[in-house]
């Protein structure tokens, strides 16, 4: 398909194509260090050996449309869209730069949880957005139900002052969340865009820092939502998987080197042993039923079970029953020594004891404690889902859906270990824990 660009930015296009990634440009040390940061490690549209062995997939070959079509099409669109120089771009066979005519584009293939990462190069006055978890419904625009990562020559609109800009730029989730301090490229030069899911949580990035975090789902996107303009839209963001999409809005949107890395959860128990896991001490860890259960023994002493396996960055969930007393908790980033550990404990304990919340053993105690009203979310002898996200000095903790904890440590966060399961000292303990599944976030 033939690219239809004319005048000064088809000047600046196509020099920028020819020799962006050599040409030197007056940058600030910030800039300096988020290109660093977000280089490419391999040419556009190509992956290294180590990030092929790391599970990631390219979305786009640099040659074909392989692995796209159009939204609520079962063929890749004939106009609009086109293949240039390695690069996919909207607006490819447009005659008005303002009028989209070939539509928004999909995968073939949905994903759940992932790392996208894409470059995207702006025209001026550009106006796309890439879109994730989509949902095809007849008649309905692709954004109605989808959220949007916003792309936009930010510049142009702002000084155009026709509407309120805020949740309206790139790097926004589009018209619930505005990015925080970010560094945009105006057209002519690439930038790097990158959405990541885990469990729900959304992150969106640009060149390097982040510039959204959100929960699908939570009590404050809800009311985003409902004083959105997606209100009227039920199905909007309630997808658990779907295509990735790129919107044609009308003009010029060039992007290149769109890489994917699913991050389907692991689980840490077969079921059936304790393959993958260490005992320390002598209380007692076995499987029953196909259920994890710990056990005071007769020195009722501290016990830990440890995973073989390190983490650092992770999305954990796991089930527990307190069936007696219940005075337990799961560790990350620990060691063990003997029965001596070192980490950071989420709290799992009877009621008052605050479950939820942090402690660090032989070292501060406790710091973080849930408020107490929280507490009213645990539910004593029966199945509980406690979750344990840990990214960076970050650490958020949610019980039964309601979030516990949500807070900063520069300790916890250079720190690496195993995620390990406690029984406390004192005799008389027993619980269950089942379906312990993380998200490695390294």
């Amino acid at each position: 398909m033939e690219l239809r660009i004319t005048g000064l930015l088809a000047a600046v296009l196509f020099a920028s194509c020819a020799d962006s990634a050599d040409a030197p440009r007056q940058t600030t040390p910030e800039a300096e260090r988020d290109a660093a940061a977000t280089a490419p490690a391999a040419p556009p549209n190509t992956l290294t050996d180590a990030e092929r062995a790391a599970g990631w997939r390219l979305l786009f070959d640099g040659e074909t449309t392989d692995g796209w079509r159009g939204y609520n099409r079962e063929s890749f669109p004939d106009t609009g869209w086109g293949v240039m120089d390695g690069m996919l771009v909207v607006g490819a066979t447009a005659v008005d730069p303002d009028v989209p005519v070939g539509g928004d584009i999909v995968t073939t293939e949905s994903f759940s949880d992932f790392d996208l990462r894409f470059e995207f190069m702006l025209s001026e006055v550009a106006n796309s957005g890439v879109l994730y978890r989509v949902i095809e419904e007849e008649g309905a625009e692709i954004w109605f139900n989808a959220p949007e990562y916003q792309v936009l020559d930010d510049t142009a609109y702002i000084e155009m002052g026709t509407m309120d800009m805020h949740t309206h730029l790139t790097g926004d989730n589009y018209d619930l969340h505005a990015a925080g301090e970010k560094t945009l490229h105006g057209p002519g030069e690439w930038n790097e865009g990158r959405i990541r899911i885990a469990n729900n949580h959304v992150e969106h990035w640009l060149n390097g820092v982040k510039t959204v975090e959100y929960e699908l789902g939570s009590g404050e996107w809800e009311a985003l939502v409902a004083a959105s303009k997606f209100a009227p839209n039920p199905r909007y963001g309630r997808a658990a998987s779907g295509p990735i999409g790129l919107q044609d809005h009308g003009r010029n949107v060039f992007y290149r080197n769109i890489r994917i890395l699913p991050l389907g959860p692991v689980s840490l128990f077969n079921g059936e042993n304790l393959d993958g896991w260490r005992v320390h001490g002598t209380e007692l860890w076995y499987v029953e039923n196909g259920e994890l259960v710990c056990e005071s023994g007769p020195d009722a002493e501290y016990g830990y079970l440890t995973t073989e396996r390190l983490f650092g960055d992770f999305d954990l969930t796991v089930d527990f029953k307190q069936e007696a007393d219940g005075n337990s908790g799961v560790f990350f980033r620990s060691s063990v020594e003997g029965t001596v550990v070192t980490g950071w404990q989420a709290e799992v304990a009877p009621p008052g004891l605050f479950t939820g919340g942090i402690y660090e053993s032989y070292g501060r105690g406790w710091l973080v404690q849930p408020d107490p009203a929280l507490d009213a979310a645990l539910r004593m002898g029966d199945w509980n889902t406690l979750r344990v996200r840990a990214v960076g000095d970050r650490v958020t903790t949610w019980l039964n859906g309601t979030r516990m904890v949500d807070f900063e440590d520069a300790n916890i966060g250079e720190a690496e270990g195993s995620i390990a399961l406690q029984i406390h000292d004192g005799g008389g303990i027993k619980v269950r824990w089942r379906n312990l599944r993380i998200v490695d976030l390294g």
